[in-house]
């Protein structure tokens, strides 16, 4: 849980702990990290909501004639970076932003999901989150440059010696534990140099917090062994691509409100309703879950990334499956999006269809189960069981198409994420590649 500080604690806290930098951390429209560093003796400054920074340089942010923009720091989140020096060490504080009116700038990722979770406060429900972050471990080149290359050849949950890689992940966990995560887990995954470490469910700022600032844990201690951390979803050909499920849960009045024991799924009917949101408005959030060219060559067939939109209380292979943990622990799990999503804007539009799901009562389809790999088009077709965006114009195109996508971002950010996605799309697809190199240079 988020710690609850004062600003009193906070300049206590830096004296004691001889803080001599803090960085003052937001993101983008599209999930980067970004900060302003300040010394420790303009933190006052800083506390009182008064550092600017120039908003136009932040992409999906303002246009340049309006791009004065205020950090409001969140106290709760303050942290000290272990792997700084120990005197004079580094801390950090992540931030709202604001207008110079005050007012809370309405692009701003953080901002967005704060509002979809006080509307389910409203309801009486908050909404608790646990994600499953995996990502490769890669070399880099005599310049430092990041690469595709592994020597190892391990697989799911294999260790060391096999496992090159158990050395620096177990280095990201003490890091992690001791910037205040409770790491429930860490193994290798399928892929050969792929890993996952799965932290705690908390509610859903906090877990967003967490997962931006879990990215630069592993991108830092990676590059201390010399290694290179990449979230990208399919840097591979051939193998597995990296996911992040998305494990999600209502309670209201600290009891978990999805169980119900005397349900063949353990799920009661608000988690059926939540549920039913989620499957009908998945192709619009495909968009924001699965946000890169690249996201859509791990979500095709032969893989374990799911392809069909349907869900299962058994087996792994549907967009949601329920897993087998029951009574508090009962949660449904979204396997479809990727660890280079922006985690504010993927759990706003998560919680807001589940929500849409529970007010308007839609009740999903029947469960599939059995491997959905295994079915061939004419036998989903007569199950009436559609398919995910096929690529990001498809994704862009469904994404458009949703009105609770414009409802819950806003105007401003859904036609700046269009532009810029349809942009993205269009410079892959000018792009000569390698493969077409190879194809056609010798023979054509």
């Amino acid at each position: 849980m988020e710690m609850r500080y004062t600003k009193k604690d906070i300049l206590e806290m830096v004296e004691e702990e001889d803080v001599e930098f803090v960085r003052l951390q937001f993101t983008d429209l599209f999930g980067n990290m970004k900060n302003v560093a300040i010394t420790a003796s303009h933190l006052k400054k800083a506390l009182d909501n008064k550092v600017m920074f120039d908003g136009s340089s932040a992409e999906g942010f303002v246009r340049v004639e309006e791009s004065d923009m205020y950090l409001y720091p969140d106290y709760g989140t303050f942290a000290t970076f272990p792997w700084r020096p120990q005197q004079g060490k580094v801390a950090r504080l992540i931030c709202d932003v604001y207008r110079p009116d005050g007012t809370c700038y309405e692009g701003d990722p953080r901002y967005i999901l704060k509002k979809v979770v006080s509307e389910a406060a409203a309801l009486g429900y908050t909404f608790n989150v646990g994600p499953e972050c995996e990502f490769f471990l890669y070399h880099v080149d005599d310049d430092g440059m990041p690469t595709t290359i592994t020597h190892e050849q391990a697989g799911y949950f294999d260790m060391g010696p096999l496992d090159f890689g158990e050395n620096a992940r177990r280095d990201m966990v003490l890091t992690l534990e001791d910037m205040g995560f409770e790491v429930e887990s860490s193994h290798h995954e399928n892929a050969p140099a792929q890993h996952e470490i799965d932290f705690k469910y908390d509610e859903a700022l906090q877990t967003a917090d967490n997962i931006s600032t879990f990215k630069l844990v592993v991108k830092t201690i990676a590059k201390r062994h010399g290694l290179h951390a990449t979230f990208m979803p399919k840097p591979k050909n051939g193998v597995d691509g990296s996911g992040m499920h998305i494990n999600m849960s209502l309670s209201r009045d600290g009891r978990n409100i999805f169980q119900d024991s005397h349900d063949p799924n353990g799920l009661s009917q608000e988690a059926y309703y939540f549920l039913g949101g989620i499957l009908k408005h998945i192709k619009g959030m495909t968009l924001i879950l699965n946000p890169l060219v690249n996201s859509y060559k791990r979500l095709m067939p032969g893989y374990e990334a799911p392809t069909h939109i349907a869900w299962s209380g058994r087996n792994r292979t549907p967009l949601i499956r329920i897993p087998a943990t029951r009574g508090e622990e009962t949660r449904i799990e979204l396997r479809s999006p990727d660890p280079a999503c922006n985690p504010y804007l993927a759990l706003a539009i998560c919680l807001a269809a589940g929500l849409d799901g529970i007010k308007n009562k839609i009740v999903p389809p029947d469960a599939m189960e059995g491997n959905m790999h295994l079915l061939t088009p004419k036998e989903l077709e007569e199950r009436g069981i559609e398919s995910l965006p096929k690529n990001l114009q498809e994704a862009v195109e469904e994404f458009e198409k949703d009105p609770l996508m414009k409802e819950v971002l806003g105007e401003e950010v859904c036609g700046k994420y269009s532009m810029a996605k349809k942009k993205e799309w269009e410079d892959y697809n000018a792009t000569v590649s390698q493969w077409e190199i190879d194809s056609y240079l010798l023979r054509i």
